[in-house]
């Protein structure tokens, strides 16, 4: 079964308790490149996989990992994206930036398409609306970073070196997953719960597969 059938089951599927229901290895690897990953997004039909890192972002394919394009992104100096999305019908990508630059690119050609508000932390609702992004899903904070995602009663949380911890309802970890090729002690995982998969981005460039039975 491919990752795009599996995800496509409904979510009533997930166990309520993901302590001992997420693999201990990943199922798979994808490598974006070399560069930190700092984002991570799906489409909304699951065949295309949006990673957001320090130089930029990158669209590949999930299922073999196929770099489909690379979106440049520069800001006051910088190349780091913190925050990336698709629009409701995937035909567009949101890169944001540290400076609130919303760069937006067509997935179909790879080019370019506008950028939004530069240099502004509050959108114009009207101009995102327009292309069919959801504001609900962000704050646009400027530290904005997916680093919790909960599942019933536990909280996944990104640590220190990289690392992910499983958090019960009391505040205690009860489990964590460490990468030991991890070389930055800053950095924070991106966490992606996507249908029966736990996506977490690394400072290697790789995102890990992780299944959720």
């Amino acid at each position: 079964m491919s990752i795009r059938s599996i995800v496509l089951l409904p979510f009533s599927f997930l166990v309520h308790s993901v302590l001992a229901q997420v693999s201990e290895a990943p199922e798979r690897v994808i490598s974006s490149g070399k560069d930190e990953v700092t984002a991570i997004a799906v489409s909304p039909r699951g065949d295309r996989l949006l990673v957001g890192t320090e130089d930029g972002a990158v669209l590949l394919d999930p299922e073999s990992g196929r770099k489909v394009h690379a979106f440049p992104f520069s800001e006051d100096g910088g190349t780091a994206v913190y925050h990336v999305a698709f629009n409701e019908n995937g035909e567009f990508v949101v890169l944001i930036g540290h400076t609130g630059k919303r760069a937006v690119w067509n997935v179909s050609s790879g080019k370019q398409d506008k950028v939004l508000s530069g240099q502004r932390w509050i959108p114009d609702p009207r101009q995102v609306k327009a292309m069919g992004f959801d504001m609900a899903n962000s704050t646009f904070d400027r530290f904005y970073q997916q680093t919790e995602v909960g599942v019933g009663d536990m909280t996944l949380r990104s640590a220190a070196d990289g690392a992910v911890e499983f958090v019960d309802s009391e505040g205690k970890v009860q489990r964590t997953l460490t990468f030991p090729e991890n070389k930055d002690q800053h950095h924070r995982a991106p966490l992606l719960l996507w249908g029966k998969y736990l996506l977490v981005g690394a400072d290697d460039g790789k995102v890990h597969f992780y299944g959720v039975l």
